[in-house]
């Protein structure tokens, strides 16, 4: 995996960025411009992910980070789901829906992946415990003037 320096390096925000830009094209043409709730909703969604990506980006462990993937992925699926209302009441072609689908599908799985590779335990994990227990049994013990 390439070294990410920066959450716009993140495959999955790039992604989401074109995602947001197709909904709000999409959310800007009447009908849809009209329905307000739905609109702003779909909307908030789709930037719901980009904003939790770069939020855990910025957290201090990678299970933190885990846990805001798996909030952008819930977005994704609220996309997913409003997308049908809007096929439903009109404001879309089945075109427009199978594409933002996706896309939003395509994000979906690329975070799913995302945070199994964060929480995936490995080989170095186990040395650098002892190492950290070791530390924290130093400190303890000579805090304590070198007596258990």
């Amino acid at each position: 995996m390439p070294k990410i320096e920066r959450f716009e390096d993140i495959q999955a925000w790039q992604k989401a960025r074109e995602l947001v830009q197709a909904i709000y094209a999409a959310t800007k043409q009447a009908p849809f411009s009209k329905d307000f709730g739905l609109r702003d909703q779909i909307r908030r969604a789709g930037v719901s992910i980009m904003l939790n990506i770069a939020e855990g980006f910025a957290r201090r462990t990678d299970r933190e980070f885990a846990q805001f993937l798996v909030q952008a992925h819930g977005s994704a699926a609220e996309i997913q789901a409003a997308l049908y209302v809007a096929l439903d009441q009109g404001y879309i072609t089945q075109e427009q829906f199978r594409n933002l689908y996706e896309q939003a599908g395509a994000i979906s799985k690329m975070l799913l992946t995302f945070t199994q590779y964060l929480l995936k335990p490995s080989a170095s994990d186990a040395p650098q415990t002892l190492r950290t227990l070791k530390t924290l049994q130093t400190l303890k013990t000579s805090s304590r003037g070198g007596q258990e």
